[in-house]
């Protein structure tokens, strides 16, 4: 399900985001004038992904604070906040304008310090989002 609003409501994000399953995203309409990105987030959704609107993001991340996250770097929390709008380590890199690998080792940390040591039944990039967005 995608959902194109003209404004942010949190707690429809919140509903949107419950039930894990992904599949899921929300853009404002006026986010969504590059029909290449918005074929892009089509096609994430479809493919079970996330997608999510900076700006919901920002919203989400405002509301509920930052308790758990409070050990990571600037950095750290711009790679985690594009990891929330379902971006993939090479976007981030062309995002922040760093290599793939300094991305990677930016990934690693929030893993360690958002206590997340990999699991065979978990996805850690999922809990890592998650626990940006529950703050």
């Amino acid at each position: 399900m995608l959902v194109l609003s003209q404004y942010v409501e949190v707690a429809y994000a919140d509903d949107l985001l419950a039930d894990r399953r992904g599949g899921v995203g929300y853009l404002l309409k006026d986010r969504v004038a590059d029909i290449g990105d918005f074929l892009d987030a089509l096609r994430r959704v479809a493919g079970s992904g996330t997608v999510l609107d900076p700006e919901v993001v920002a919203q989400l991340v405002t509301r509920r604070g930052r308790g758990p996250l409070d050990g990571l770097t600037p950095r750290e929390r711009d790679v985690l906040a594009l990891m929330a709008e379902g971006r993939s380590n090479s976007a981030i890199a062309r995002t922040l304008v760093v290599t793939d690998g300094a991305v990677e080792k930016h990934v690693r940390s929030i893993f360690t310090k958002l206590d997340l040591p990999p699991d065979e039944e978990q996805h850690r990039r999922v809990r890592a989002v998650l626990a940006y967005l529950g703050g």
